[in-house]
């Protein structure tokens, strides 16, 4: 189904969206927004929701495909759009889970190889949680001079190590320890720091969560009920997720401030990407939790 407008989105009947799970791909351009689709549909979402711009083509559901796949018109770079698309699902599908990422971005969950999304949430919540924390780990072409936005599903690499947390604080004077919540650092956005606004050098993210009545998303990726934004349960580890993500890097390599001063994104601890969940819970990138 096709929507001419974020409005028009907004006035439709929840009940032509389907049941969940849902995912939501923010099309920022068309680089590699084919393979984030099929990236999807292979996960056994019930539902995606592509916002993109009329320019932007975005191609067709696989055939035979079971996932229902909506188009939402609206400028997707504009500040707050991915924020304005998923508080708009979450007012719509109270109870049903939702993921977001954008083009070029991949979500990898414990054995996703063999397990849908489904059967992932529905143990999630047999687990008493409402949302799965994803760490956001940059992917970036290994050879620029072949591939000059970093982009490279062959040969992606990724950093092996360099990843870090620090205290969070919140509250109304934000020193306030937040319980079981800390903010995340690695990856491009450490080694090229200069280049990145501080805001932005988190890659941590709640990329998948059951939605709620009056729920909402805030613009650092987290959410507006506290528990949400948690690691962990105050009883055991909780299952963590990975969004593998080309976006820094092809930033960093197509903005003017940055591409003259980055040559190479390698380095000594840079590793082949294999596309396996098993090799982000060897490397420490998510964690299985109870799920065997």
């Amino acid at each position: 189904m096709n929507f001419d407008s974020l409005t028009s989105f907004k006035a439709a009947p929840a009940s032509q969206l389907g049941k969940g799970p849902f995912a939501v791909l923010i099309a920022e351009d068309r680089v590699e927004l084919a393979s984030s689709l099929d990236h999807l549909h292979s996960l056994a979402f019930k539902a995606i929701i592509v916002l993109a711009p009329e320019e932007v083509e975005v191609p067709d559901a696989p055939e035979g495909a079971k996932t229902a796949q909506h188009i939402v018109r609206h400028p997707s770079r504009q500040p707050g759009a991915t924020q304005a698309i998923v508080n708009a699902l979450i007012e719509k599908v109270p109870g049903q889970w939702i993921h977001y990422c954008y083009n070029g971005e991949y979500l990898f969950f414990p054995f996703c190889e063999d397990r849908t999304v489904g059967e992932l949430v529905t143990w999630v919540m047999e687990e008493r949680r409402e949302s799965v924390l994803t760490y956001v780990v940059d992917l970036y072409a290994g050879d620029l001079s072949a591939h000059p936005n970093a982009v490279d599903l062959d040969g992606a690499l990724l950093d092996s190590s360099g990843y870090y947390a620090e205290t969070r604080r919140g509250g109304p004077e934000n020193d306030e320890v937040m319980e079981r919540q800390l903010n995340f650092y690695g990856g491009l956005r450490w080694r090229f720091e200069e280049h990145v606004a501080k805001p932005k050098r988190k890659i941590d993210r709640v990329g998948l969560f059951q939605a709620a009545p009056g729920l909402t998303l805030r613009d650092d990726h987290t959410l507006s009920n506290e528990e949400l934004n948690t690691y962990a349960c105050p009883w055991h580890h909780s299952l963590s997720a990975t969004i593998c993500s080309f976006r820094v890097a092809k930033a960093l390599r197509t903005n003017p401030g940055s591409r003259h001063d980055i040559s190479d994104f390698r380095w000594h601890k840079s590793v082949q990407f294999h596309w396996s969940s098993m090799q982000l819970m060897e490397l420490g990138l998510m964690e299985p939790g109870q799920w065997f």
